[in-house]
């Protein structure tokens, strides 16, 4: 929990690295519930208690409070679990504020997908499942989901984002890193290390673990089908080993930042939110993509 931390990418106050949105009022909430602001439970005998719900809660009211209910666009973003939180509450987030303010939802690197790891388990549905338990998550999870599916799998973006009322943007890499690492293909999964290089750097992937990691980019391009036809989602799916894009400077708005189709990201997610075009960007699949700025793990 660093006292300060470098506002970069989207939340930067330079338009030249931030031409759509520098200079907005911007505010990062610092997260550290475990359960993406979802959890409202406790543990009595092991003296734990999980308050995720009230905090997010509480640092919107009081945001609320110095002003932002008078603002007239908002939008809210996060990356990875805060990707994940972003999806959650995005319609929550929105009913704060007047019909009139336009309120939309950036989730970068938040859609975890429910999927099976190399040696046919399911680690993060398990971790999922564990969390939603502990954290007594369920009843903070949005009930067009709940209402016909179980609580585990309502904390999987792929059975939300179709509900969700609030124009959404999904960036993500269609090989997310983490992903690849701890729910693909972690070592608990992979006695014998089989995928030990290929984890840490796609270049030592085999053909073989390749062609299973375009299984996973065509499972990613599956759960976003009926999301994608609505005109007022947006999509920015590249073909990159990464994981977090829009608040790294290098990726989202640089010389030589990912692009599809010549755009970076910061003028898809610009383009979309102040509804300049449509922006549905689908990459297409490793290795045809030379603007990545892939992650390499040591």
């Amino acid at each position: 929990m660093e006292k300060q931390i470098p506002f970069t990418g989207i939340l930067s106050n330079n338009v030249e690295d931030n031409p759509d949105f520098f200079n907005w009022n911007r505010v990062k909430i610092r997260y550290c519930d475990g359960a993406s602001f979802a959890g409202d439970g406790e543990d009595k005998a092991a003296q734990l208690q999980f308050r995720g719900q009230r905090i997010w809660s509480a640092a919107i009211e009081d945001l609320m409070s110095k002003g932002m209910r008078f603002a007239r666009q908002a939008l809210l973003s996060g990356c990875s679990a805060g990707g994940l939180a972003t999806i959650i509450h995005c319609d929550e987030f929105r009913g704060f504020f007047p019909q009139t303010t336009k309120v939309k939802c950036l989730s970068d690197a938040g859609l975890f997908l429910d999927a099976i790891d190399v040696s046919r388990g399911h680690t993060i549905r398990n971790f999922f499942s564990g969390v939603v338990r502990l954290q007594g998550v369920q009843k903070n999870l949005p009930h067009i989901c709940t209402s016909h599916l179980d609580p585990t799998s309502c904390f999987f973006p792929q059975n939300l984002i179709a509900g969700i009322r609030t124009p959404l943007f999904i960036l993500n890499t269609a090989y997310d890193s983490w992903q690849v690492q701890s729910s693909l293909a972690p070592s608990s999964a992979d006695p014998h290390g089989f995928w030990h290089d290929c984890r840490l750097n796609h270049a030592k992937c085999t053909s073989s673990q390749i062609q299973y990691l375009q299984g996973f980019r065509n499972q990613m391009l599956n759960a976003i089908k009926g999301f994608s036809r609505s005109r007022q989602n947006g999509l920015f799916i590249n073909s990159c080993f990464a994981h977090c894009q829009s608040e790294r400077q290098d990726t989202w708005f640089a010389d030589n930042s990912p692009v599809i189709g010549n755009k970076a990201i910061a003028l898809s997610v610009g383009d979309w939110y102040f509804d300049r075009a449509v922006v549905k960007a689908i990459d297409c699949p490793y290795p045809c993509d030379n603007t990545c700025h892939h992650l390499v793990f040591r």
